[in-house]
């Protein structure tokens, strides 16, 4: 199975920030030392192009991170400040989402080791989130002829919002799900199916919410290709995740839809994002897991 990584452009963050970027860095390197020789073939992820950017951005938006143009404003809403690591940074993270797309299309499953940058509207970013790597990438394989219609699977503690808003327009691909009710983003867009959870969820009710949502999901997408949020903030050690998932519990999860899409007969391309555990080798943990369920050891 292949996997891309991006984390070999460090962003320069201000000291006591609260994204825990080392993240990436430190999966890249347990997915190396702990998998099985043979197992994951690490590459370094192609920066997405202009041209499959502007596809789900608009192309004052990108001028504006290209050009570091982006206002004060506009980068409280990111989180990050601007710098030229961050935009070929934002470009790698994307362009690894295309490339495990095309790596699942032809292997049948694949890994993005960061990605999911969901919060990523067409004309701005929020949340961490400068481009929509769901987005981008859904609209590459479209182009590309590979996977006319794609199903995303947005299993991150908070909705997907940015990718919801992006795709709205778009029936040829499905958005699903499934968050905490009452975490960020506080205003909510319209995916196409939105399974909304209350604080303090546990196992066992999220995984029959998961279930019934794919039941319905696979039925109305179709698709040839799924993209997964494999989001390690709805565990219950997570600092903004308010749910209360067991590491063990997240792993059902990995298996349920890794196996549903191969019951179906659907290529995956999974994304890693969020995690924000107070110990962030937990949050690598979860990580290092969902990458363990997809190469199957």
């Amino acid at each position: 199975m292949r996997a891309y990584y991006s984390d070999s452009f460090v962003l320069p963050l201000p000291p006591g920030h609260r994204f825990p970027m080392e993240k990436y860095a430190r999966l890249r390197s347990r997915v190396a030392a702990e998998l099985p020789a043979g197992a994951v073939q690490l590459e370094q992820a192609p920066a997405a192009s202009d041209a499959e950017i502007l596809r789900a951005h608009d192309a004052a938006w990108l001028q504006a991170v290209v050009a570091g143009t982006l206002t004060p404003r506009q980068q409280r809403d990111i989180g990050f400040p601007w710098s030229p690591q961050m935009v070929e940074r934002s470009r790698r993270s994307s362009g690894a989402t295309v490339a495990a797309c095309r790596a699942a299309l032809a292997d049948g499953t694949a890994v993005n080791l960061a990605g999911g940058t969901h919060h990523a509207f067409r004309d701005h970013g929020a949340g961490y989130c400068v481009f929509n790597d769901a987005a981008i990438a859904a609209a590459a394989m479209q182009a590309e002829r590979a996977a006319l219609r794609v199903l995303v699977i947005d299993c991150d503690v908070h909705q997907g919002d940015g990718t919801a808003a992006i795709l709205a327009a778009d029936a040829s691909v499905f958005t699903f799900s499934i968050h905490g009710r009452n975490n960020y983003p506080f205003v909510k867009q319209s995916s196409d199916l939105d399974v909304e959870l209350d604080d303090g969820t546990g196992d066992a009710e999220y995984l029959e919410r998961l279930d019934d949502g794919l039941d319905h999901a696979f039925a109305a997408a179709r698709a040839g290709l799924a993209i997964f949020l494999a989001g390690a903030d709805p565990y219950a050690g997570d600092r903004l995740g308010r749910l209360s998932l067991s590491r063990q519990g997240l792993a059902e999860r990995d298996r349920l839809v890794f196996g549903r899409c191969a019951r179906a007969g659907v290529p995956v391309a999974a994304c890693m994002a969020g995690g924000y555990a107070r110990d962030m080798d937990e949050t690598v943990d979860i990580h290092l897991q969902t990458v363990r369920i997809a190469a199957g050891c």
